[in-house]
């Protein structure tokens, strides 16, 4: 064979090697929340974790412990409505949201009720706490829920897990939203107009430390409107997704005091149809001992995050086959 011909069958066979490795690569998007938010930040520690492309060393050897093939990305969002839209549409393979928002929308009840279930909606597995920050300019003088009233508030971004728990809260201290003046805002918006003079209070359900707050507290005078009194016993009562928990004085920048608040579980969905067998896989990569590692050392949310604590009774929705096939494998019962 002549010597040109060599050399174009071997090109055609590196293309060919080149794009047969293409097509062997499964991308995997993950849907998160905002830029800045912990949602977003943890979304990326995950995708990493279950990534494990074509050529990457093997796990025992160092290299990536993920699905085989897969390249998991995380993608910022609006928030955990908007996620599980795109779960509902098909257009996102896994999301982080709430556990009271998917209970409502897998179950159609809460702010889904007459909208109809998410009939696809599965969970994977949960993961860890968010808390809820109601962040106040100093100068406003707000120390109670009670005292937004008439005040430039933004309770979130109309898609955003933010507004629905801002309501909640609202109505919890006998309130609604024609009594502040509310503006629709994600975080890092409400930040900046807080720290130009122009909002007086935000609503932030991220986990803690939260970096736009970390970073907003170093900018201008803040506090953290405590959540306690009777009326929150009564709205942990009616919503039991909500737990009693504090934000530990010293988590931000001129707070010297512990404030009273809640926390509610983030959860990683799925949609029905997604393979069994990738949903396994992913869900093994998750609880990893090289993923543990990596979600520990790599932000204070991650040590929360634990095969024996994976909360599966805490759930409220279905689990995706693939993932409770490896809870079985693994011995860990729901």
């Amino acid at each position: 064979m002549p010597i040109r011909s060599v050399l174009v069958a071997a090109a055609l066979l590196c293309l060919g090697a080149g794009l047969a490795a293409a097509q062997d690569i499964r991308f995997f998007q993950i849907g998160t929340g905002p830029t800045g938010e912990t949602r977003f930040a943890f979304g990326g520690l995950i995708a990493n974790a279950i990534s494990n492309p074509p050529g990457s060393r093997e796990c025992d050897k160092g290299g990536s412990c993920g699905v085989p093939g897969m390249v998991a990305v995380a993608k910022s969002t609006g928030g955990a409505i908007a996620n599980i839209d795109a779960i509902a549409a098909k257009r996102l393979d896994a999301a982080l949201v709430q556990a009271d928002i998917a209970y409502w929308a897998y179950h159609g009840t809460g702010i889904y009720k007459g909208k109809g279930a998410v009939q696809n909606l599965r969970a994977i597995a949960m993961l860890y706490p968010e808390s809820l920050h109601l962040v106040a300019r100093k100068e406003a003088r707000i120390a109670t829920v009670k005292d937004l009233k008439g005040k430039r508030v933004s309770l979130g971004d109309k898609d955003s897990g933010e507004l629905v728990h801002g309501r909640l809260l609202l109505a919890a201290f006998g309130m609604n939203e024609s009594q502040i003046k509310q503006s629709f805002l994600k975080p890092g918006p409400a930040a900046d107009a807080i720290a130009a003079g122009q909002l007086d209070a935000m609503l932030v359900v991220d986990g803690l430390p939260v970096p736009i707050i970390a970073e907003l507290a170093q900018r201008t005078d803040i506090v953290l409107v405590p959540l306690a009194g009777p009326e929150v016993d009564r709205m942990r009562a009616t919503y039991p997704f909500f737990s009693a928990s504090a934000i530990p004085a010293d988590t931000y920048a001129g707070i010297s005091a512990d404030a009273k608040t809640l926390d509610v579980g983030v959860v990683l969905v799925t949609g029905a149809e997604r393979p069994n067998e990738l949903i396994y896989g992913v869900t093994r990569a998750l609880w990893h001992p090289s993923t543990q590692k990596l979600l520990t050392e790599s932000h204070p949310r991650g040590k929360l995050v634990n095969l024996s604590a994976a909360g599966l009774d805490k759930l409220g929705i279905q689990l995706h086959g693939g993932a409770s096939a490896y809870y079985f494998d693994a011995g860990v019962t729901h």
